[in-house]
């Protein structure tokens, strides 16, 4: 049996408002500690402090994306990140420049930051992406 993705997790400074940031790139609905998940965590020990400190941004319909899990960092980041995510502007097919515009407007909107626009080619290769940061400095690519 293969091995499957669990969760993609990031540490976070306010782990709510990045699952937030999340869900909307993925268009995921926002994930909340819900009855009866939310009185389980409290009843095995837990306290509302500690349900700030995680949160989840999962996609509605079971296997259709990854489930995000966003943890507490003990303290701020500063380095660039080892791993990033690469993220399809127009699943299924190329973006056009315009649609590939409209996608990193809409990801400032919701309050990600642009870094640069790399434009190139590798090889035969062309290259057309946005490098951008979540609203924590995380970098990920919109291509």
């Amino acid at each position: 049996m293969a091995s499957k993705l669990g969760n993609i997790t990031f540490y976070a400074d306010d782990p709510r408002q990045l699952a937030a940031f999340w869900a909307g790139v993925f268009r995921y609905p926002v994930a909340e500690w819900d009855e009866p998940l939310k009185t389980r965590l409290l009843d095995a020990g837990l306290t509302e402090s500690d349900l700030d400190k995680r949160a989840v941004a999962e996609p509605a319909e079971e296997d259709s994306g990854p489930r995000l899990f966003f943890h507490h960092a003990p303290s701020p980041k500063t380095d660039r990140n080892r791993l990033h995510l690469d993220i399809q502007a127009t699943p299924g097919h190329p973006p056009t420049r315009q649609e590939l515009e409209d996608e990193k407007d809409r990801l400032v909107a919701l309050g990600a930051d642009v870094v640069r626009l790399v434009d190139q080619r590798w090889g035969p290769w062309p290259e057309l992406y946005y490098q951008l940061r979540d609203p924590e400095g995380n970098e990920f690519c919109l291509q």
